[in-house]
């Protein structure tokens, strides 16, 4: 057999790697301390030019599967882990045969959800994170992904100012069509109420759970959550001709939870005295792409939101806002974004993201304001963070050290022999 590597980027590099051991067994020279997730499979982050990549031991048939479906995501910019290839034709030095591996990116400053168990967090850092899967899975089937194992250790989450945004990890059960059923829709909500269930009791059985929480209840959360976006962005509205107002005002809250509406289905009944609207095509992203056009910050979309609200308190602040928006974000960058991360010490750079710390420096900001009766100069607070709340973070660059996989693990799906949850 003939070690072959199927990638969209050319890598001459990573046949560097050491493809003939097994997963398991690589050289700790070649590997990043990375927390990883419960697996049914092998996964290892592994250093590879200057990056670091998550490399998952699979059947060759399913890599190439997998892989497939990752870059069909990608295109339809979906939330989910970049896919860099599928090597194949692995053998040992004396000729025996190595399941083939799935590369993918890893995504920087993103934790499994064991591994913010492992912090000091919120007490309503589950409701949070099953907030942000439910997200995640309403825009999966608005493109018609039926995902199959949803859960959340099959999905990695960043922080965004105050909230978790989340993207998938593993597609290899998922499937794509042109539009999903309500049967297919209503089965991933029920995969993803049975698997989060057991993953916080795991939580709670290790101690890493907040006392009082119940992970059914919780759990059950994600369907409540779920129907109500789904219904927002798909739901169809009636009222009064004279009520046209009613038809930009569900622009406004679909553009407040982050979607865009690029066509609306409007019609009126036989009397003309009724109009009936419903979004035919809702874009996730609404305030990033917004953030993006204005600056050339690419972030998530609550720190999207954030920053957008500062700019307008910039704006207003300086009765610029007969001004170009676009002239005024540009001074606003130079002037208060960037001087505020550039305050930022290196040494803690890998704490968090730059978005993120300039979310939390307003908040920061905010507090020393109420204590002190008056607006606080940002550069005040941003010295303040940066001395006495920064340093205490974890990195979550990196977060070396944290064992997640060592954290314990009690619930089974009865039908495998193996945890249910993947990486």
């Amino acid at each position: 057999m003939a070690l072959e590597i199927t990638s969209a980027a050319t890598d001459p590099a990573m046949f560097d790697l050491p493809w003939s051991i097994p997963l398991e067994d690589w050289p700790a020279e070649h590997l990043a301390a990375l927390p990883r997730g419960i697996s049914r499979h092998v996964v290892r982050f592994v250093r590879h030019g200057g990056t670091v990549i998550a490399v998952k031991e699979i059947k060759a048939d399913l890599a190439r599967r997998e892989y497939a479906m990752l870059r069909a995501l990608g295109r339809l910019d979906l939330p989910c882990v970049k896919p860099l290839g599928v090597v194949t034709g692995r053998e040992t030095l004396d000729g025996m045969p190595l399941d083939a591996c799935l590369v993918t990116t890893h995504l920087q400053f993103s934790l499994p959800y064991r591994a913010l168990y492992s912090q000091v967090l919120r007490p309503d850092t589950d409701a949070r994170l099953v907030d942000a899967l439910a997200a995640l899975l309403v825009k999966l089937h608005l493109a018609g992904f039926w995902w199959g194992d949803v859960s959340l250790s099959n999905t990695l989450f960043r922080r965004d100012a105050g909230a978790f945004a989340a993207y998938l990890v593993d597609a290899e059960t998922g499937e794509l069509h042109a539009e999903l059923s309500d049967g297919q829709r209503e089965h991933d909500l029920e995969i993803a109420r049975v698997n989060i269930a057991g993953e916080l009791m795991d939580l709670q059985a290790g101690g890493y759970l907040e006392e009082g929480t119940d992970p059914v209840g919780t759990s059950s959360q994600i369907v409540a959550r779920y129907r109500s976006l789904w219904s927002e962005l798909t739901g169809v509205e009636r009222f009064e001709t004279g009520d046209r107002w009613r038809i930009d005002e569900r622009i406004r809250r679909l553009n407040a939870l982050g979607f865009d509406v690029d066509e609306l289905a409007m019609s009126t009944d036989v009397g003309g005295t009724t109009i009936q609207i419903q979004p035919k095509v809702v874009d996730a992203g609404h305030h990033s792409r917004r953030l993006l056009r204005l600056t050339g910050l690419d972030v998530e979309e609550n720190q999207a939101r954030r920053l957008l609200n500062d700019l307008d308190s910039y704006r207003a602040a300086l009765d610029r806002l007969g001004d170009s928006e676009e002239i005024v974000a540009h001074d606003w960058l130079t002037r208060v974004y960037e001087p505020t991360v550039a305050a930022v010490p290196r040494e803690f750079a890998g704490k968090l993201e730059a978005a993120e710390i300039f979310h939390e420096v307003l908040e920061h900001r905010w507090y020393m304001s109420e204590r002190a009766g008056y607006d606080i100069p940002i550069e005040w607070a941003v010295a303040d963070y940066v001395h006495w709340v920064l340093p205490n973070k974890p990195d979550e660059r990196s977060i070396l050290g944290v064992d997640t996989v060592a954290m314990p693990v009690l619930a089974w799906d009865d039908d495998e022999a193996e945890p249910r949850q993947t990486r």
